[in-house]
């Protein structure tokens, strides 16, 4: 199974990778397509990811048969917290709303890729 420090890695390293991927596309195309706050919904992302990875690992060492029910109730808190920190960041705060939506959903997204990714593996071990 899984261990905390072998997830932190690969955390810190996908999140290096979307940084790097943000850099990169703010130095070549530089205008409008990435939101002023693409750092902050890039750290939350990773704290978020960190919080739920290691929360479904614990719970998954601590009860086998319910695999299923903590890996769902992990996806839906994180699209719950997800849809908070969407309010609270665009309280009150119209500007280059299109783009802030479009930057959320795809770090969103890389991110839920990484944890389906980790959540397998992770399966795939507890099966053996």
């Amino acid at each position: 199974m899984h261990s905390y420090k072998t997830l932190l890695i690969q955390l810190v390293v996908v999140t290096l990778l979307v940084s790097l991927a943000i850099v990169a596309l703010q130095w070549l195309a530089p205008g409008p397509w990435i939101h002023r706050q693409i750092w902050a919904i890039t750290f939350f992302f990773a704290i978020l990811t960190a919080i739920t990875g290691m929360f479904s690992i614990h719970l998954l060492k601590n009860d086998k048969l319910n695999s299923v029910s903590i890996i769902l109730g992990s996806t839906v808190f994180r699209l719950i917290v997800s849809l908070l920190f969407v309010f609270v960041l665009l309280w009150g705060e119209d500007e280059n709303l299109l783009w802030f939506v479009v930057n959320f959903f795809i770090i969103y997204l890389l991110y839920l890729l990484f944890d389906i990714y980790s959540l397998i593996t992770n399966l795939r071990l507890h099966l053996k």
